[in-house]
């Protein structure tokens, strides 16, 4: 039975006087004795492994929320014994003083270790349960709900022996701040994250964004020092991760963001793996709500929406059942921004919600919508023609069809200025960004130099042909206030048109290919004494 260094004291220390300071400072040092460094393609590969002993028993697309508690769980006790074990070496082996509050990032109520659970060899699951139950309770402004609703005790699904076959291939690596920094913790936190999306494909689109879809929008946005930043369907919490990146990539103190990132996101177990994922990056102070944003905004002041810096979000696709009713009398006064959207069709909303919570005259917006939504008619065009005639509107960037999990929609990037009106006032510049991806199997990929490309194309804000264009309202207007991009800016024209006489001969040597190709084969089958009698037939 092992017993974690805590524990160990706690039994020894009990009966007074049989522990020194020098042996309670012996016992603790033990535990790290054992830390070894750990590279990112270590991490990784060890994290993946885990994945590994789910597979029979727990859909794919459940993964995360087992796995990502586990390694939560497993992290947060490395390090508390780490931080014991530093106290204990300041103190001279006081173990009182070791187990202050003070000295630890997190609070871990006695008997709910990594190790103590790992000391049960039955009803495992239910012990876990208890253990994330009790640090919630003991952390209840950081931590609280943050270990999701998996079913540990369900035996059917997670058997004593899976359980303990997950908990001993944790316990082969420890996983404190000197073995594992929080950005390397961070990067591999985001790798199995991309790992369960990729597995998962549809349900992803409900959680994960591309990476290089939100290093776009950040860069695009570029939050800086000290600014407030709200994505108000945060998944997973990978924009505001970016947000940190950029501002450490542009020379800045990311610790200025703490405090000034806010999310909020419906999905009790993705807020949950949100939370986590800030936290494992080293992010002190953050705020991830889980409610429904459109029904329920988490962040208001009086009877007012609070205002950010900078708000950016990949918020579902034209989602249903939104809360269209509750909208035609919004509170907040969202609405206002043109009317109410289509009950099918939540796109708009997102749009209306968003401007909302912008900070009036300085606010930055970037929001992810499908392209059917830049041209539907009926409510969806008063709500657009609104919000454009109010000059906000400052690009339109066409994506590539199947870039996102779920869908095969190509989707736009609508960018929103409230300072626009002085800066470019009356015109709008539409990037035809079609063209840019990478394609894959089951999807298609937007790669890093695609993005700078894109990103080049903004900030140069000038005409590029074939690909970006610089549009006056009048036009705009005389479209009809109808944003789609192929009426501004197509594709260049390589000079090469394909009729629909060399179509069809394109298609009759196609089949002339095939009809050769067949024949050459079943030569060679008949040299073998092969043929359709054996199986191969058209």
């Amino acid at each position: 039975m092992t017993l974690s260094v805590r524990t160990i004291l706690a039994r020894e220390i009990h009966d007074k006087g049989k522990v020194t300071a020098d042996e309670a400072l012996a016992y603790a040092k033990s535990f790290l004795a054992t830390a070894r460094p750990l590279s990112l393609p270590d991490l990784e590969n060890y994290l993946s492994k885990a994945a590994d002993l789910l597979r029979g028993s727990i859909d794919q697309a459940d993964f995360k929320a087992y796995i990502f508690p586990l390694m939560f769980f497993k992290r947060i006790s490395d390090v508390y014994l780490e931080e014991f074990t530093q106290s204990l070496d300041e103190s001279d082996g006081d173990h009182e003083f070791a187990a202050f509050a003070e000295n630890h990032r997190f609070a871990i109520p006695e008997g709910n270790l990594w190790g103590d659970v790992r000391d049960h060899t039955e009803n495992i699951g239910a012990a876990l349960q208890t253990a994330f139950r009790e640090i919630e309770k003991a952390n209840p402004e950081t931590l609280y709900g943050i270990f999701g609703n998996a079913n540990w005790t369900n035996k059917d699904k997670l058997p004593d022996r899976k359980i303990a076959a997950l908990i001993e291939h944790f316990s082969t690596k420890t996983l404190s701040n000197a073995a594992v920094s929080p950005d390397v913790f961070g990067n591999a936190y985001e790798y199995l994250i991309k790992r369960f999306a990729d597995q998962s494909n549809k349900k992803a689109g409900e959680y994960y964004t591309p990476r290089s879809v939100v290093n776009l929008l950040i860069n695009i946005l570029n939050p800086l020092e000290g600014e407030s930043v709200y994505d108000p369907a945060c998944g997973t919490g990978g924009m505001l991760i970016e947000v940190i990146e950029h501002v450490k990539s542009s020379g800045g103190n990311p610790k200025t963001l703490w405090g000034k990132l806010y999310g909020q996101e419906k999905v009790l177990a993705t807020s949950a793996i949100a939370r986590m994922n800030l936290l494992l990056h080293g992010v002190e102070d953050f705020r991830i709500i889980r409610e429904d944003t459109l029904r329920s905004p988490a962040f208001y002041s009086g009877n007012h929406l609070a205002q950010f810096d900078c708000v950016v979000a990949n918020p579902p696709f034209s989602l249903k059942n939104w809360g269209k009713s509750e909208w035609s009398s919004d509170k907040w006064g969202r609405n206002n921004l043109g009317g109410v959207p289509p009950s099918g069709y939540a796109d708009w909303a997102w749009v209306q919600h968003m401007l909302s919570s912008a900070r009036t005259k300085t606010g930055r917006v970037a929001v992810v919508l499908p392209q059917g939504a830049l041209f539907r008619q009926g409510a969806e065009a008063k709500i657009r023609t609104h919000i454009l005639k109010s000059g906000v509107v400052d690009a339109v960037i066409g994506l590539a069809p199947n870039l996102f999990y779920g869908t095969g929609l190509a989707a736009c990037v609508l960018i929103l200025c409230l300072g626009k009106p002085v800066l470019r006032p009356g015109k709008v510049l539409f990037i035809n960004g079609e063209q840019f991806f990478k394609r894959g199997r089951n999807q298609n990929t937007l790669e890093p130099e695609h993005s700078k490309d894109l990103l080049r194309a903004y900030e140069a804000y000038d005409d590029i042909d074939g690909f970006a264009r610089v549009v006056g309202f009048d036009e705009i207007e005389g479209n009809g206030c109808n944003l789609n991009i192929p009426l501004y800016v197509a594709p260049a024209d390589t000079g090469e048109k394909l009729t629909l006489a060399n179509a069809l001969a394109n298609l009759e040597a196609a089949h002339g290919d095939a009809a050769a190709t067949r024949a050459a084969l079943e030569t060679e089958l008949a040299k073998w004494g092969l043929g359709q009698q054996h199986g191969v037939s058209a």
